[in-house]
């Protein structure tokens, strides 16, 4: 199993424990089903974590000119961008 840093604390953790955010268009999205090409970068879903991590995401992407807004919207709104999905986990736990 390999294991991730979170952009916001540092901590090492397993990816099952964080998300993941990707350079999609010009903005920075969170990857729940973790298919999205390109570099990721890992964050605990938590708000601390997401709010620390938005000013390194668009280096830690490589992406120099990259809206940072969805990610900040998502750690407002209580890191959920998908209602539905709440209640799932994922298959590696």
């Amino acid at each position: 199993m390999s294991i991730r840093t979170c952009l916001g604390c540092r901590a090492r953790s397993e990816p099952a424990q964080l998300v993941r955010i990707v350079a999609n268009d010009g903005e920075a999205v969170v990857d729940l089903d973790r298919r999205l090409p390109g570099r990721g970068a890992w964050v605990h879903p938590s708000q601390q974590c997401a709010e620390r991590a938005l000013r390194a995401i668009p280096r830690a992407l490589r992406q120099h000119r990259l809206d940072t807004t969805p990610i900040a919207r998502w750690a407002q709104d209580g890191l959920d961008p998908s209602p539905d999905r709440r209640n799932e986990r994922h298959m590696d736990n």
